[in-house]
Order: structure tokens, then C-alpha cells, then sequence
């Protein structure tokens, strides 16, 4: 996975650290933003082991962090950053986050589906600090590593292992023997098995 272009646990949280008295906003569509009301209901770890198309092991951890929105608006002014921290400090007294992990927002309602998108552009807006989030995006690992998505004139798949150009060992030969005698051997209804 390429994670360089996407904001690590360290680099948001030194964001908000460095603005705590500045209100956190969270636009997730055109013209669209999280409810002023909306909590962050939990902080997530998740260590992402997986194996691509061309047989290449990757790891990453995500940091995901889960907003709610009330159906009920509860407030008409957003959470300040000193309270998200205060949230992140409490997560963080049970579960260290790694300052690697890449961030994402879990975000939905009931006209916007659930989904994870990651912080884009953080912008400072008066006496808000808003951040921007772009949808989650799927990749072909193989492209990413130089290789080419489809398949080649030579009629070879991009996704499939590198082989080596090694000598094939010549695979031992067996001999099969039927060891049972003619009259014995195990067939339907002989009572066998």
C-alpha cells in the first residue's frame, strides 16, 4: 500500500494539538459536513496483514476513528479540539496507537452510507479547524510496484508471482502397485468399509 500521501496517527494528532482551542469539523461530500452534534464514539487499531495478486505480502496498521451523528441535534456548535483530545488521551491511556498508522474517519448517516475516507486537505476557517475527507479507494498493489495491470503481449497476467530463473530439479518418479489381491479389493456394497 502506498501510505506516503496519506496523514499518519502522528501528523493529525499534532494538528489538533497544535489548535486546541479551535472547533473540529469534518466535511465529507460537497457542501456537506458531520452534524455539529456528532461524538466520536470509539478509536480503532487495526493491523491490515495481506498477500496481493502477485503473491506479495503487505502490512500497515489504520488508525479509525468513528463519528456518530444523533438523529436529534444535540448542539448547534461542534466538539472543540481539547475535547477530541481529551477523547484521544483517554484511548490512548488503554491502547497506544502507533504514530505510522494511516488515519481514517468512519462516517455515515441516514443519507450518507457508512464508509471509511481519509483526511485530505485540513483547513483553518475562522474559529474552525475542517477537515476534509476523501472516500476510501480501492488499487492494484502491481501497478504501484511498477508492474502493469491486464495482461501483457506475451500473453503473461501482471498480478502473477515473479518467477525465478532457477534450474527445475527433475521431480523423483514412483511406481504404483496394486497390493490388494483380485478378490478382495474394496467395491460397492463388498462390505468393506
Amino acid at each position: 500500500m502506498n501510505t506516503t500521501e496519506l496523514t499518519n496517527w502522528q501528523d493529525f494528532k499534532t494538528t489538533l494539538q497544535q489548535n486546541p482551542e479551535l472547533i473540529l469539523q469534518f466535511h465529507y461530500a460537497a457542501d456537506k459536513q458531520v452534524d455539529a452534534s456528532y461524538h466520536i464514539t470509539e478509536i480503532k487499531q487495526a493491523p491490515i496483514v495481506s498477500v496481493d495478486c502477485g503473491g506479495v505480502m503487505n502490512s500497515w496498521t489504520e488508525i479509525i476513528i468513528q463519528l456518530w451523528e444523533p438523529e436529534i441535534q444535540e448542539s448547534e456548535r461542534a466538539m472543540q479540539i481539547s475535547k477530541a483530545l481529551s477523547i484521544v488521551n483517554l484511548v490512548e491511556k488503554s491502547l497506544p496507537l502507533n504514530p505510522l498508522g494511516v488515519v481514517k474517519i468512519e462516517f455515515g448517516n441516514s443519507a450518507y452510507d457508512t464508509r471509511q475516507m481519509y483526511p485530505g486537505n485540513i483547513t483553518i476557517e475562522g474559529e474552525n479547524l475542517i477537515v476534509h475527507l476523501n472516500p476510501d479507494f480501492t488499487q492494484c498493489k502491481a501497478i504501484g510496484r511498477g508492474g502493469s495491470c491486464g495482461t501483457t503481449a506475451s500473453g503473461e497476467e501482471c498480478c502473477t508471482p515473479e518467477t525465478k530463473n532457477e534450474p527445475v530439479a527433475e521431480k523423483p518418479k514412483f511406481q504404483l502397485f496394486n497390493l490388494a489381491d483380485e478378490g478382495q479389493s474394496c467395491t460397492p456394497d463388498s462390505g468393506c468399509c
